[in-house]
């Protein structure tokens, strides 16, 4: 069983670097859980690839600090769907 969260961990590791990918887009991917998603790469990928662990948390930050455009999108793109019905 553990041999297998540490695989889970580093491929959801790799897979966020390479992919540029959020927590939910991971999760979808995976199909596991936000939140499990989250305490593997924040919490256990700390432990098991410190550098991995790094790589990934400069891709969340990112992440992070992009989600307000997304969502203006997003809303955006729903209200312009809306006004051509």
């Amino acid at each position: 069983m553990i041999g297998n969260v540490e695989k889970r961990c580093i491929e959801l590791g790799h897979y966020i670097v390479q992919t540029g990918a959020t927590v939910r887009q991971a999760a979808a991917v995976f199909g596991i859980s936000k939140s499990t998603v989250h305490n593997d790469v924040t919490k256990k990928l700390s432990v098991i690839n410190p550098l991995l662990c790094s790589e990934v948390k400069e891709v969340l930050e990112r992440n992070k600090a992009q989600r307000h455009i997304r969502g203006g999108l997003a809303t955006k793109e729903k209200y312009s769907k809306i006004k051509k019905s």
